[in-house]
């Protein structure tokens, strides 16, 4: 099969999927289980009922920023399938999807917050959290949609998590945004940004985390959970770290100048012949300070970096440090040329890029880029 045709297949429905509509910043919040489906339950704590409460506090602090545009998949105590929820965050085209649950466990002693993104795992205790999410399957009437998925073996959804290679960077960003809050301001105990095989996580075309606020089994953070100041400061939290990514990640329409193609003379296509394509293998910049790249794909598959391969785009770098190999386009010091280099991403066929900062070869926040 075409490598190249395998890869843009890819991004297509990327693009398709995640939309080019980037006026406001959609976030889709997912209220875990629901209706007859109650998720986990200890000492009188209801998963469904935990978790809907918070995902509807983080929405009402969200929709006060007019360039927040809030999706719910539920807003009621009703059943939605496991997978109708990525659904409605592919079709609303949304920027990112929030999955928000609780924990439990038999021992009963485990507490604290922990944060996932979608990934393969060898660890017992993160397979029994995705196997525990997916169970759900379980209670719906059609199984044939999950095309043979088993959720009591959570391995069998790892072949087909590629889609999520894409927004593995994003998602662990905000996963860590989230997690980083529950434990500065909030004062949780931190069990970290883990992966593990969920259904509702891998079907989404965007970057996606699920949330476990606490565990149910433990009944001082079951009280902690239950209680209307516990999910203040949980939802609190998770709405600033939405917020905070929204800010690094997200250049509404009318941020970035549109593209136009530049006039080709015979000086100007002698001098662009004379520039060659930066093959570099890592994301280093050459140069000290702050320096800005265009990330335009992430994939497993590994590609020459000819402008060929990426649509006509020039001055390419990628990061192959890792199993998700990260493609850049451009490098500059400025900022506002930073957007122009986006825009000239985004109109040759690239709706996902996104602009990444690096300091001394090290990747950086933007708000910590500005600052310099």
């Amino acid at each position: 099969m075409n490598l190249k045709l395998v890869f843009f297949t890819f991004i297509a429905f990327c693009a398709a999927s995640f939309g080019q509509d980037n006026s406001k910043f959609k976030v889709v919040l997912d209220a875990g289980h629901g209706g007859k489906d109650y998720g986990a339950i200890y000492h009188g704590f209801i998963e469904k009922n935990i978790a809907l409460n918070v995902a509807l506090k983080v929405g009402k602090i969200l929709e006060k920023d007019n360039s927040v545009d809030v999706i719910f998949t539920r807003k009621t105590d009703v059943f939605i399938e496991l997978d109708e929820r990525p659904n409605i965050a592919n079709r609303a085209k949304a920027n990112v999807f929030v999955s928000i649950h609780c924990n439990g466990e038999t021992k009963k002693t485990a507490f604290g917050t922990e944060t996932f993104i979608i990934g393969a795992t060898k660890s017992a205790s993160n397979l029994e959290v995705a196997k525990t999410e997916n169970n759900v399957i379980h209670l719906e009437k059609d199984k044939v949609k999950y095309d043979g998925f088993d959720p009591d073996s959570p391995e069998s959804i790892i072949g087909i998590a590629i889609q999520q290679e894409a927004y593995r960077d994003q998602s662990i960003d905000l996963a860590s945004r989230v997690e980083e809050i529950f434990t500065d301001e909030v004062k949780r105990k931190k069990r970290g940004v883990k992966q593990a095989p969920f259904w509702v996580l891998h079907k989404t075309a965007m970057p996606s985390i699920l949330i476990e606020l606490g565990f149910l089994s433990y009944k001082p953070e079951g009280d902690y959970l239950n209680s209307d100041a516990g999910q203040d400061e949980l939802a609190k939290a998770i709405a600033k770290a939405i917020l905070g990514y929204k800010k690094e990640y997200f250049i509404p329409i009318g941020s970035t100048v549109n593209y136009k193609e530049p006039e080709v003379t015979k000086d100007t296509k002698n001098k662009t012949e004379e520039k060659t394509t930066v093959a570099a293998t890592s994301s280093s910049a050459s140069s000290k300070g702050v320096v800005f790249k265009v990330q335009i794909a992430a994939s497993g598959k590994s590609l020459e970096l000819v402008p060929s391969n990426f649509k006509g785009l020039k001055n390419l770098s990628k990061d192959d440090s890792t199993s998700v190999i990260k493609y850049y386009y451009g490098q500059t010091d400025d900022y506002e040329e930073a957007k122009q280099l986006l825009a000239e991403a985004r109109d040759k066929g690239f709706p996902t890029a996104f602009i990444v900062p690096f300091k001394d070869g090290k990747r950086i926040k933007i708000e910590e880029a500005l600052k310099k």
